[in-house]
């Protein structure tokens, strides 16, 4: 991670917004009217995936998919025009949210500005042709990083959306890029505007080293986190999905999480999340209210930027499209859902998720995980019931891990839902309700 980046990222929550299926609008206008609503959820970024034009030579679909784009600097007609996306920004601003913009950069549409012009920046196959380096993507081709006027060119772009007020930048697939390139991009946007975020679409571990088998570049995350502030939690996502979907134990998951306090830097940021527009909706996978709750409230509990993609906060089951018009509700199913986030959101902005000390504990219930953190003489205790325990958990602090060792008795507020919580001799009762409570150290 930048070493000049606050690690208050950690307390921020950024929502993911697709423009054409955002809205029945399928444009800029059909968001603007809806920033209110975001911003009511304790929103404090709004990312928007790619808004830039869309290749149509080999698309996917009936309208193509924005991760294939014809020009990085020219707005996609179906959502409006450039004077409109600046209209958004500014509202977004005015909200006292920022604007996150996502960058494609390893690859382009066939009909792309820079196929016609710039050939040469493009990678090539055995027998000449434009092609993928690493899977057979028919809507895309892959640009070669060796070319440096490449680099300028693209660089170049960045510095446009930026002067028209995006403050930071999702960036796909970014570890498929050079960290040299990255860093040049991030030393002139930060020209433009010292608080610039950057974001990396790191890929699973997997990924990564069937790349590197392949004899082509890939960074870790370790080493993406010299350049960007946020990657991506792919290093352990899909052991939680294959925890959730029955396939391994939560323990497999939660021994990668522990993981990562050691092998990160010190002010390391993960964006957690439990979907976005690449991974199945957490509702069409989770059919029970409170295993749903219980993972949702330790999404935002675990160290790291919070992500929710445009119609979590409904319980929309269906992810949506990429390459047609296929718009979410936005019907808020479950009002009490759409609450829980709203006080989860607001308990995230506290200091302790941002500076405090994050453990996650053994814990000899195997479907219950408790994490705590500690700042100073304050605890923020996290117990969350992913099966169907119902009983006594107790909190030994010598096995936790601390040295402190305070005798935990008296009523606690549950701060996922605002009722007294009793705590006997270190004993707390777990009903299958996420459990959140501050605990201050007694002299």
């Amino acid at each position: 991670m930048a070493k000049d980046t606050p690690i208050l990222l950690r307390n921020k929550i950024i929502y993911e917004i697709y423009v054409r299926n955002h809205t029945e609008e399928g444009n800029f206008q059909g968001v603007l009217k809806d920033l209110n609503r975001i911003k009511s959820l304790g929103v404090d970024m709004i990312w928007f995936m790619p808004v830039q034009s869309i290749g149509q030579l080999n698309k996917k679909g009936s309208l193509g998919c924005p991760y294939s784009i014809k020009d990085y600097n020219e707005i996609n007609p179906e959502y409006g025009t450039i004077d409109e996306f600046i209209l958004l920004i500014e509202a977004i601003h005015q909200l006292e949210m920022e604007v996150m913009l996502d960058v494609v950069f390893n690859h382009t549409s066939h009909d792309s500005v820079y196929r016609h012009h710039h050939p040469e920046y493009y990678f090539k196959g055995p027998n000449g042709d434009f092609g993928n380096k690493i899977a057979d993507w028919s809507d895309i081709i892959d640009l070669d990083y060796s070319n440096k006027s490449l680099w300028e060119d693209q660089i170049t772009s960045l510095e446009f959306w930026a002067d028209l007020g995006i403050d930071g930048f999702r960036c796909d697939v970014a570890p498929l890029i050079p960290m040299g390139f990255w860093k040049e991009a991030r030393a002139r946007l930060k020209k433009k505007n010292p608080g610039i975020i950057m974001l990396a679409e790191t890929v699973h571990t997997h990924f990564v080293e069937q790349v590197r088998n392949m004899g082509f570049y890939a960074a870790s995350d370790s080493e993406v986190y010299s350049v960007f502030d946020v990657c991506y939690d792919y290093d352990t996502h899909d052991k939680l999905i294959k925890y959730i979907s029955s396939q391994i134990p939560l323990e497999e998951a939660l021994i990668l999480k522990r993981h990562q306090e050691a092998i990160y830097p010190d002010n390391y940021v993960k964006l957690r999340f439990l979907e976005n527009h690449d991974q199945p909706r957490i509702a069409g996978l989770v059919k029970d209210k409170r295993k749903l709750e219980n993972l949702t409230a330790f999404m935002f509990f675990e160290k790291g930027m919070t992500l929710l993609y445009a119609g979590q906060e409904s319980n929309e089951s269906k992810l949506p499209s990429l390459f047609d018009k296929d718009a979410i509700s936005h019907q808020e199913a479950s009002n009490d859902f759409y609450k829980t986030l709203k006080r989860l959101s607001g308990l995230k902005k506290d200091v302790i998720f941002s500076e405090g000390r994050y453990r996650i504990h053994d814990c000899p219930q195997k479907e219950v995980v408790l994490a705590s953190y500690k700042q100073g003489n304050r605890w923020l205790i996290g117990i969350f019931s992913f099966g169907d325990y119902v009983g006594d958990i107790t909190l030994d602090w010598k096995s936790l891990g601390y040295f402190e060792t305070p005798r935990i008795d008296g009523e606690f507020i549950n701060e996922f839902n605002g009722q007294v919580l009793v705590v006997s001799n270190n004993h707390v009762i777990v009903k299958g309700v996420p459990i959140l409570f501050y605990l201050f150290e007694q002299k």
